[in-house]
């Protein structure tokens, strides 16, 4: 018998509209299999990039339906969701324009030379697509995480087709999204195997299973992607799972950031810890503040912001059950208080709030090892510290994360002081280092790294940006080889005008 999947509306709880069935395992195999014969369809980069590019179009042009159904969904809100799919739109042409330039390939090649030790024969190295790519869409982002995102861009502009095991959230956006990549793989002559979608926990499993599958790319949760990651090392032939799990996201204040600046502090925290309802993967869990008048106007102009902010739905009512849940068990650990209180709103909202703690305490070991994990919603620690030796105690249990923020004077960012030292610290734990700033909203920029130490990520690569591309790639090095049996990107000609390194040299 097969199971529903239900689009379910976060706001009521209630059952919206029966999209479709859970994949059974024979639907997967068969999907998958579709998948692996369209591989040669996405062998031409022009081709490529116009799907991309095409992708792009018909996504802008089904906007208002898309943004309607994700509404509907995950209770973001239109204007959210309005961005967030210019954003998704911003990507795919990102990477469109990457495959036209071709530097991705990283074509390198040395002519021979035999007046070295050993000898250099004639050798041509780029890099290849891996074959099918399995994308866990996350909850958070139903357009820019999800079957259009950036795992999904980045695979097939690196000419891996694509099977997305869609989020239990937002079934139905899931199904409207392929429809219109499935149009705009037909606008380019392209087979609609080439992107596809899967529903149900079992699907999933089946998936990071399949023999067929090259790769994988997650995000979500830290136990759910341990539980897939450890699948993909289990295959008879393992293969790379990029992973994003779970992030803490530290932030230290020193004490000159705070006698400056303590108000406008504060107050950027708390729009940046309630962004999206606090479910950003990059939203500031823990923050250290000094002690002292400076950090408590710092504590009181957040608290004033957060007993002050409206109060939000989470994507789905497991999730708050979750978040109210690890509030209550932060609150119940010793020395923890909480100036604004996160709690339940009527049936199906929540509130914001603050948690405050000594940093003696954070430090202290597992009897507060909670408040080194990540709490999904809209709560942040504040961590008050008296010395450096405090800071440094805390940054040393903390976990690897996705960013970590510096906030310092005037003086320290010209140099004066520690805050050399703190970034450097910092810089041991995180992918993305702010000062002065806030690190909710992530560029799509070719600089940019969306990634981390474990557990934020499971690999070094980065999700967001051009060179997420290289997640789906592996290099081969052809030695020797005639002119005429080599591709045409690495052929003495070079035909297709794409950047290479030759002999040291760079060659476009």
């Amino acid at each position: 018998m097969s199971t529903p999947v239900w689009s379910i509306d976060p706001r009521t709880g209630g059952h919206r509209v029966r999209v479709t069935d859970e994949a059974a395992s024979t639907d997967v195999d068969a999907v998958v299999r579709a998948a692996h014969a369209a591989r040669s369809a996405l062998a031409g980069r022009p081709t490529r990039a116009a799907f991309l590019r095409a992708c792009a179009a018909r996504l802008e042009a089904a906007g208002e339906a898309i943004v309607a159904a994700a509404d509907a969904e995950t209770a973001l809100g239109e204007t959210r969701l309005q961005g967030e799919l210019g954003r998704t739109c911003t990507q795919l042409r990102a990477f469109a324009d990457a495959v036209d330039a071709g530097a991705f390939l990283d074509a390198i090649i040395n002519h021979p030379d035999p007046t070295i030790t050993p000898p250099v024969p004639d050798l041509r190295r780029y890099k290849i697509p891996l074959g099918v790519v399995a994308v866990y869409a996350a909850s958070n982002f139903p357009l820019a995480f999800s079957v259009p995102g950036g795992d999904t861009a980045s695979a097939l502009a690196a000419g891996c087709p694509v099977v997305v095991k869609a989020h239990p959230d937002h079934p139905e956006t899931s199904e409207i999204v392929l429809t219109v990549l499935r149009r705009a793989a037909a606008d380019c002559g392209l087979p609609d195997a080439v992107v596809s979608v899967v529903h149900g926990f079992q699907a999933g499993l089946d998936l990071i299973r399949h023999p067929l599958i090259a790769a994988a790319g997650f995000t979500g949760s830290v136990r759910g992607g341990r539980a897939l990651f450890d699948a993909a090392a289990a295959r008879p032939v393992p293969i790379p799972f990029h992973g994003e799990l779970g992030s803490l996201n530290p932030v230290v204040v020193t004490r000159g950031a705070a006698a400056d600046r303590a108000t406008d502090i504060g107050e950027g925290l708390a729009a940046s810890a309630t962004l999206g309802v606090g479910q950003f993967c990059v939203k500031p869990g823990l923050v250290l503040v000094p002690s002292g008048d400076a950090g408590d106007r710092l504590v009181s102009a957040l608290a004033g912001k957060l007993a002050a902010a409206e109060p939000g739905v989470l994507l789905d009512h497991r999730m708050r059950d979750n978040f109210l849940r690890g509030v209550a068990e932060r609150l119940a650990l010793p020395g923890v208080t909480a100036p604004v209180v996160a709690g339940p709103e009527g049936e199906h909202a929540v509130k914001p709030g603050l948690l405050t703690v000594s940093a003696d305490a954070v430090a202290s070991g597992s009897a507060h090892e909670a408040l080194l994990e990540e709490c999904f919603g809209p709560v942040t620690v504040i961590a008050r510290y008296d010395d450096d030796a405090q800071i440094e105690a805390v940054l040393a249990a903390a976990p690897g994360s996705l960013t970590a923020t510096l906030h310092v004077s005037p003086e320290e960012a010209a140099g004066q002081g520690a805050g050399g030292a703190l970034l450097a610290r910092l810089t041991e734990l995180a992918g993305r280092l702010v000062v002065n700033g806030w690190p909710t909203g992530v560029a799509v920029a070719a600089a940019q790294h969306h990634g981390g130490p474990y557990p934020a990520t499971t690999s070094t690569s980065t999700s967001v940006g051009i060179t997420a591309i290289e997640r789906w790639l592996r290099p081969v090095a052809y030695q020797g080889a005639p002119d005429a049996l080599l591709p045409p990107e690495l052929q003495e000609s070079n035909p297709l005008r794409i950047p290479r390194l030759v002999d040291g040299k760079r060659e476009s």
